[in-house]
C-alpha cells in the first residue's frame, strides 16, 4: 500500500512539473519577435532535411548473404572435383557456403573533372549519353543518325559498360539513372543467345567493377544471377567453353557459323569470374575458368604463340588457323599478364607463358618498315607458315600492356618494344587527314613502294575504338610524359570533329577523306566504357585516380582489385 501511493503522488510531481514546462516554453514563445519564430523554423526544417538526405544516402549500407540461387538448373561439381584433379588454385577456399560481405559507404575519391581537357571529355560522355538516353534507352547500342538503336543482346549494353565511367567522372545524374534501370529493369531471364566472352568483359566486368567502386550490393547480385547462368558454358567435354549460351534455357552451344571458338575469348573471361569468387567466397566460378586457363597452358604452341580458334568439344587448337595479336588472338596475351598480376603474382606459369609469347612475338611477329624503320606486328597464316605484315588496330593494345608488365618487375627490355609499337600505332593515326586510325593497316618491310605504310578501302573504317588510348594512359601513368597527353588530346580533337554528330557519336566509313568520311550510324558501349573513360584518365594529372597497384583492368576497361594470392 504504501508503494503504491508514493507511486501516485511521483506521477502527481511530473504532471505538474510537466505543465510548467509547457506554460514556461509558451510564454518563452510568445516573447520572441516573428523574424525570431521564423528562424527557428526554417533552422528546424534545415536540421530535418538534412537527417532525411543522409538517411537516403546511406539506404544502401546492409549485410548481406550470399548464397547459390536456390533454382539453379546447373551444377558445377563435375567441373570441381576435375579442376582439383588439375590442383588449380592450391586449395584456395577451403569450403563453400554462405559468405557474410559487410557493406560500407566508399569514400569517392572521384570528384569530378578538374582540368580542362578533363572537363571536354566528361562533356563529351554527357553529349553521347544524353542522345542515348533519348533514342535508345535500355537498348545495347545507340543509332544517332537514324536516332534509333540496335540490341546485340538486349542487355542494356551500354547503360551496364558506362555505370564505372559515369562514377569515375563523378556524374551523379546519369549515374543514379543508370542505377535505377538496372535495379528495376535488368532483366537476365530472356530467351536469346548471348555470347559468352562479351557479356563477361562488358556486363559482368561492368557489374563487379562498379560493386567495388560504390559497395552497392545490386551490383553484386546482379553479379552473381548473371555469371550463374553463363557458368554451362564450361560444360563441354574438353573443359573449354562454349561461345554462346540462351540466358532463359542455359543451354551452350557453338557459334552459328563454326564448331569453333575463339582463342581469345576463351582466356579473356577468367578476370571476372575470379573477381566473383573472391568477392564472394564460392570457389565454382574461379575453378571454371582456372580449368580453362590450365587446360591451354599444357597445349602445343609456336614459342608461345596460339592459333585464334580452339575446338570446345576435342580442346584442341584448329589445325592451320591464323596466329594473329589483332581479331580473335588479341587478349589471350593481355589476360597471361594480367591474371598473374591479379593472383598477387602467386601463379608462376601465367608469368612464364605470357615471357613466353612476348619472346615469340619478337621472333615471328615483329618487323621493321621501309623506308623509315617503325616496328609493326604482323600475322602468321597457315598455321605459322606465311607472314602478312597487317595490323590491326586491335594490336595497339600490346605498348599498354608491355609497359605493365615492366611496371610489376619483368624484363625492361619489354619497355623499348612497347614504345617502338606505340610510335608506330600513333603514326596510323597522324598520317590520316582526320587524324583517326583506320580499323586495318598494312605495312611495307620490302622496299616495294616509299611509303610505310597504307590502308586499303575495306579497311579505312573508324569504330570509335579505344585500344592506342589503353595504351597511351598506361605509358603516361608509368612515365608522366605529356606527350602522351598531347597525343590523346589530338585523337579526342579528331573524334569531336569527324565523328561526332547532333545525338551521339558515330563509327565512321573512310578516315583518309575528311571531307566524305561516310558515317555508319553506330556508337557502341566501349565509346563510353574505354574510349572515354581512358581518355579522361589519360588528361588527369593525379597519378593515383586509378592506381595500378590497386587494380588491374579488364579487357572492357572495367577495374578489379588485385588480390595478394
Amino acid at each position: 500500500m504504501v508503494e503504491n501511493k508514493y507511486d501516485h503522488l511521483t506521477i502527481d510531481l511530473d504532471t505538474q512539473i510537466d505543465k510548467r514546462r509547457k506554460l514556461y516554453l509558451r510564454r518563452t514563445w510568445n516573447k520572441l519577435s516573428k523574424c525570431q519564430k521564423s528562424c527557428l523554423i526554417t533552422t528546424t526544417i534545415l536540421i530535418c532535411s538534412s537527417f532525411l538526405y543522409f538517411f537516403h544516402l546511406n539506404k544502401h549500407t546492409a549485410i548481406i548473404s550470399v548464397k547459390e540461387p536456390e533454382d539453379q538448373k546447373y551444377s558445377i561439381k563435375s567441373i570441381i572435383k576435375e579442376s582439383k584433379q588439375l590442383d588449380d588454385v592450391n586449395n584456395i577456399y577451403l569450403k563453400q557456403g554462405i559468405v557474410n560481405t559487410e557493406i560500407s559507404k566508399p569514400q569517392n575519391r572521384f570528384e569530378g573533372p578538374i582540368t580542362l581537357k578533363q572537363k571536354a571529355v566528361a562533356d563529351a560522355f554527357k553529349h553521347a549519353w544524353k542522345g542515348y538516353k533519348k533514342f535508345a534507352w535500355g537498348h545495347d547500342h545507340l543509332k544517332p543518325i537514324s536516332e534509333s538503336y540496335s540490341d546485340w543482346f538486349g542487355l542494356g549494353l551500354t547503360i551496364v559498360d558506362s555505370l564505372d565511367t559515369m562514377f569515375i567522372m563523378g556524374l551523379e545524374d546519369e549515374y543514379r539513372e543508370a542505377r535505377d534501370w538496372v535495379e528495376h529493369h535488368l532483366n537476365f531471364d530472356i530467351n536469346r543467345d548471348v555470347n559468352l566472352f562479351e557479356v563477361t568483359i562488358r556486363v559482368l566486368g561492368g557489374l563487379l567493377s562498379i560493386y567495388h567502386f560504390s559497395k552497392d550490393d545490386l551490383f553484386l547480385k546482379k553479379a552473381i544471377e548473371l555469371a550463374d547462368r553463363l557458368l554451362p558454358c564450361f560444360a563441354s567435354e574438353s573443359g573449354i567453353p562454349y561461345s554462346d549460351i540462351n540466358l532463359f534455357t542455359r543451354k551452350p552451344h557453338a557459334p552459328k557459323w563454326s564448331p569453333d571458338s575463339s582463342t581469345s575469348e576463351v582466356t579473356t573471361i577468367q578476370l571476372e569470374f575470379r573477381d566473383l569468387s573472391r568477392i564472394t567466397g564460392d570457389p565454382k566460378y574461379e575453378y571454371a575458368v582456372d580449368r580453362v586457363s590450365r587446360i591451354i597452358h599444357k597445349l602445343e604452341k609456336k614459342d608461345g604463340l596460339v592459333p585464334i580458334f580452339i575446338n570446345a568439344n576435342t580442346g584442341q587448337f584448329r589445325s592451320y588457323a591464323t596466329i594473329t595479336l589483332g581479331a580473335r588472338g588479341d587478349s589471350y596475351y593481355e589476360y597471361l599478364l594480367k591474371q598473374w598480376i591479379q593472383t598477387g603474382k602467386t601463379v608462376d606459369y601465367f608469368k612464364e607463358d605470357y615471357l613466353e609469347s612476348i619472346e615469340g612475338i619478337q621472333k615471328h611477329l615483329l618487323r621493321r618498315t621501309q623506308p623509315n624503320g617503325y616496328a609493326f606486328i604482323g600475322e602468321l597464316l597457315g598455321g605459322g607458315k606465311d607472314f602478312k605484315p597487317k595490323m590491326d588496330h586491335l594490336t595497339c593494345y600490346l605498348p599498354g600492356t608491355l609497359a605493365l608488365g615492366v611496371h610489376n618487375g619483368l624484363t625492361n627490355n619489354h619497355w623499348k618494344l612497347a614504345e617502338d609499337i606505340l610510335d608506330s600505332c600513333y603514326q596510323t593515326y597522324a598520317m590520316q587527314p582526320t587524324f583517326l586510325a583506320p580499323e586495318i593497316t598494312y605495312f611495307n618491310f620490302q622496299g616495294e613502294n616509299s611509303k610505310d605504310m597504307y590502308v586499303k578501302p575495306n579497311d579505312a573504317h573508324n569504330l570509335l575504338r579505344p585500344e592506342f588510348i589503353e595504351s597511351l594512359w598506361y605509358m603516361y601513368q608509368l612515365t608522366s610524359n605529356t606527350t602522351y597527353q598531347d597525343w590523346g588530346w589530338k585523337i579526342f580533337q579528331g573524334f569531336e570533329k569527324y565523328t561526332k554528330v547532333v545525338n551521339g557519336y558515330t563509327s565512321i566509313g573512310n578516315v583518309r577523306n575528311a571531307a566524305n568520311v561516310r558515317p555508319k550510324d553506330m556508337m557502341e558501349s566501349f565509346f563510353l566504357s574505354e574510349t572515354l573513360k581512358y581518355l579522361y584518365l589519360l588528361f588527369s594529372d593525379n597519378p593515383k585516380l586509378l592506381n595500378l597497384d590497386e587494380y588491374v583492368i579488364n579487357s572492357e576497361a572495367h577495374p578489379l582489385p588485385i588480390y595478394s594470392t
